[in-house]
């Protein structure tokens, strides 16, 4: 039954294989958000600071957390990680607000956060985007490398991503890869070393290498667009010599 079970979840949610990674290499899971409350998390808001959320833009509901988007700002890990595997699933709401009202729903996974709380602190992201999930950004001078170029400001777009337009409801035509708008959608993190893998739905959407940054905490965004966020967890990762990745 155990078994049958994992083949649902992995047929459900898209997950990548952790082939290259033995299971000695992995530990247990580690639920991050317990499907209760925001235990282990802060938040932050554009306007309103720490912990002071008066609108109500993060609430705990039936085992997810709902971002209503309607104030820029995050939801935050306490500790700071490294070397691990993320698991996120995510899906959209309907609202957009201000300054993105009719565009395409935004937000975002946010990790090896460093420095003070603000909308955009230091770190990479996982851009979570209509069109243009998996790409990665990079925020506060952080340098990676994606295939041989090297940056520290500004996107890397996800593999294979073609044309893209800032409005509501896109998807690539090049090859979408979110499930239909309502559908829930895994995100899958390595971060190992200098190293970074991002997978949607089971598919390779980016990978870099020689990041300036190996750890930090792990924040989830609210950015002008209604978003759901579940299993949210996390296993560490033993990192490997330094003549491989280490990765799958």
């Amino acid at each position: 039954m155990k078994t049958l079970a994992l083949l649902i979840l992995t047929a459900a949610c898209g997950l990548a294989s952790h082939a290259g990674l033995h299971a000695r290499d992995m530990g247990p899971r580690i639920k991050l958000f317990n499907g209760k409350n925001l235990d282990g998390f802060y938040t932050y808001l554009q306007k309103h600071g720490k912990n002071n959320d008066p609108d109500h833009v993060f609430q705990v509901e039936n085992g997810m957390v709902h971002v209503l988007g309607k104030e820029y700002g995050y939801f935050i890990t306490e500790k700071e990680y490294s070397n691990y595997y993320l698991h996120v699933e995510f899906k959209w709401g309907e609202k957009t607000w201000a300054p993105r009202v009719g565009k395409a729903r935004d937000s975002g996974v946010l990790f090896h956060v460093n420095g003070e709380d603000k909308v955009w602190p230091q770190s990479i992201e996982f851009q979570m985007i209509e069109g243009g999930t998996g790409d990665i950004i990079l925020v506060g001078g952080v340098s990676l490398t994606v295939k041989d170029e090297t940056k520290n400001k500004g996107r890397f777009d996800r593999f294979g991503k073609g044309t893209w337009k800032d409005v509501a409801g896109y998807r690539d035509p090049s090859g979408e890869l979110e499930r239909a708008h309502g559908k829930w959608n895994c995100l899958e993190l390595y971060a190992v070393g200098d190293t970074v893998k991002y997978y949607v739905n089971g598919k390779l959407a980016n990978e870099g290498k020689s990041s300036s940054l190996t750890k930090g905490r792990i924040l989830f965004q609210s950015e002008g667009a209604e978003v759901y966020f579940r299993k949210i967890e996390l296993r560490e990762i033993k990192p490997a010599p330094a003549s491989t990745s280490g990765m799958p």
